[in-house]
């Protein structure tokens, strides 16, 4: 009875692994017709991260008891050097729990004005944490010391008192721009010398440390608040997980909860940012050289305007008036090529682990031809 058992065992293994071998090879079929560039979030799990998601053990985390979203949360947090960790949907709710439990309402929070706590989390801060932004216009989404002191309030029952700064690592808006350590090192000391928190929305954050060199425990040092997410660069289907002290990130479990995002066997998605911590993290290097190269095609174009510094694996850049958006967009849809327009003439490119050489250089060859 014990040998028939195993053999069941064995066999639903082997149905497992033909079962995601099949679907990794359908999605590089389909991704080999496609060159979606409008965002790194179009990532598809690749054949070893399907394999770990399958594999997973689960539980049920709302009772604390997923053992792959534990083993997330406190991996995470050790590589950053904090106490613990909260997984969570989306990096919305992480930085949206994170203003909630550093806040007080009618107090104020000091971000860049492209920042995505400000511009597209659809006015959470105000809705969830009944706080205010006081928005600056920072170099390519990066704040410095100087614009954070020349913005807060003084205490006077006029306004709303200043209580949070937070920083954006790597710059969205700002063409993934990124902050060395010794310029959050700045931050930091200000920030403390005014009796202020400081929060790190580290969205594409292992983009900015593998440019930097900087380590992770070095960054978690500085921030009281920092999340992570996984569904970008590193290619996990879904997921952030916020970092902080066991204090407050037990006031997180609780904001998750009414926040609406406490999940059940959350393991099988926590297993695939597992993965990515160790598999996905080096290879960002890649990107970030095709975005370079990507750069250099545009600025030999008459038809492009301006070109952002390219830093990491975002390319934003701005089509003269020979040539609208939707016209640009329509020729690219021709070939097969996805990308997004983010105002009037203005283009982004985001390479990511599923853009190739080869698609990198059927894109130039695109580019060049209009």
């Amino acid at each position: 009875m014990v040998d028939i058992n195993n053999a069941v065992m064995a066999s639903k293994r082997v149905f497992i692994i033909v079962i995601c071998g099949t679907f990794a090879y359908l999605q590089i079929q389909i991704m080999n017709m496609t060159t979606d560039l409008r965002s790194d979030t179009f990532t598809k799990p690749s054949k070893g991260m399907l394999e770990a998601m399958w594999a997973a053990e689960v539980g049920d985390d709302v009772f604390g008891e997923d053992p792959t979203v534990n083993k997330l949360e406190q991996k995470t947090a050790d590589t950053f050097g904090m106490e613990a960790g909260l997984y969570c949907p989306s990096g919305t709710m992480t930085n949206q729990t994170a203003i909630k439990i550093l806040t007080q309402p009618l107090q104020e929070v000091i971000c860049d004005v492209q920042a995505h706590i400000y511009k597209y989390e659809t006015g959470g801060m105000a809705f969830n944490s009944g706080v205010t932004a006081r928005l600056i216009d920072g170099d390519r989404g990066r704040l410095s010391p100087q614009d954070i002191l020349n913005h807060i309030n003084a205490e006077n029952v006029h306004f709303a008192p200043t209580s949070l700064v937070a920083l954006e690592n790597t710059s969205n808006r700002g063409g993934g721009s990124y902050y060395t350590l010794y310029q959050m090192k700045e931050i930091n000391e200000l920030v403390r010398n005014n009796d202020l928190k400081l929060h790190l929305d580290g969205a594409r954050i292992f983009n900015a440390l593998a440019e930097t060199g900087d380590s992770p425990e070095d960054v978690g040092k500085l921030f009281d608040t920092i999340s992570v997410c996984f569904s970008k660069g590193l290619g996990a289907p879904v997921g952030s997980v916020l970092l902080s002290s066991k204090e407050n990130i037990n006031k997180a479990r609780r904001i998750r909860k009414v926040f609406g995002g406490g999940m059940r066997q959350a393991g099988f998605m926590a297993a695939a940012a597992l993965y990515a911590l160790d598999n996905n993290i080096e290879r960002l290097k890649e990107d970030h050289k095709r975005a370079k190269q990507i750069e250099a095609t545009l600025k030999e174009l008459t038809y492009i305007e301006n070109v952002l510094p390219v830093d990491t694996n975002i390319i934003i850049f701005e089509l003269n008036r020979s040539l609208s958006n939707k016209d640009f967009l329509g020729k690219l849809a021709q070939h097969h090529i996805k990308a997004l327009s983010t105002s009037n003439q203005t283009i982004r490119f985001v390479t990511h682990l599923d853009f190739t050489d080869e698609m990198l250089g059927d894109l130039v060859k695109v580019l060049k031809g209009m």
